[in-house]
């Protein structure tokens, strides 16, 4: 009778991801975060800072917008030629590899069983691990092994700027909506309560997602959040007492 494992006995499992999906959600994580951090902080500043010079509710509301779709626009557009960038490097490392195991495949095999050497394989285990993956699939053991690329999961720039603009756009509409449907003397302290504590929010979930310390992130994006409005709001103002 096989005895159960420690994990068993305490009724746990092990199902930490090793098949390269934690690299992936952490991916998708990063653009979805940094896309409502910079819909929540960059539209608050903005109407806070035309709050400062207005009450105005159409100068706010078409200040906002603009700010939304210029912002959106363009985080999907970095984020779209920053990865495909990427994807353009990984595709021409494959493509080099593959020419290198057809022109040299004995060097190349070598090369594999240093690689595994270096991970603490002894000499006869490496050779016989890279003989083993180079007659399963060569390319796939080198991308893996010496380029830390899946070949079956590139990075998709389309998913990464859907990702941000779909992720600005909702974090932009928290302050764009709390500074045009408040009346007019709640308008700034319901924006700047609303858009800190949306902040703490995303701060707390990219730290948990991730598996990190949530304080250090909420504090960041409070503080950095906080500023920005305080910023934008002292240069509207001053525009606006000077009648500009």
């Amino acid at each position: 009778m096989t005895e159960p494992t420690n994990d068993e006995a305490h009724g746990e499992s092990h199902d930490e991801a090793h098949d390269g999906s934690l690299g992936s959600r952490l991916n998708w994580l990063r653009a979805a975060v940094l896309g409502a951090n910079d819909g929540i902080v960059s539209t608050a500043g903005l109407v806070v800072g035309v709050a400062g010079a207005t009450d105005d509710r159409s100068a706010l509301l078409t200040a906002g917008l603009a700010g939304l779709l210029a912002g959106s626009m363009s985080m999907a557009a970095g984020e779209y030629v920053s990865v495909s960038t990427q994807r353009d490097s990984e595709k021409a490392a494959l493509a080099l590899e593959k020419r290198e195991l057809k022109e040299q495949p004995e060097a190349e095999l070598e090369e594999l069983t240093e690689l595994l050497q270096d991970r603490g394989l002894t000499r006869e285990v490496a050779m016989e691990a890279a003989a083993q993956l180079t007659e399963r699939d060569a390319l796939r053991a080198h991308a893996r092994v010496e380029l830390n690329i899946d070949p079956d999961d590139l990075t998709n720039p389309w998913h990464a700027a859907w990702a941000s603009f779909l992720s600005f756009t909702v974090g932009a509409l928290l302050p764009l909506l709390a500074i045009v449907l408040p009346p007019a003397g709640w308008r700034l302290g319901v924006t700047v309560v609303s858009s800190l504590a949306a902040l703490v929010l995303t701060g707390w979930s990219s730290a948990r997602l991730g598996a990190a310390d949530t304080r250090p992130a909420m504090l960041r994006n409070v503080a950095g959040g906080a500023l920005a409005m305080g910023v934008t709001y002292a240069a509207g103002a001053l525009l606006g007492a000077a009648g500009v």
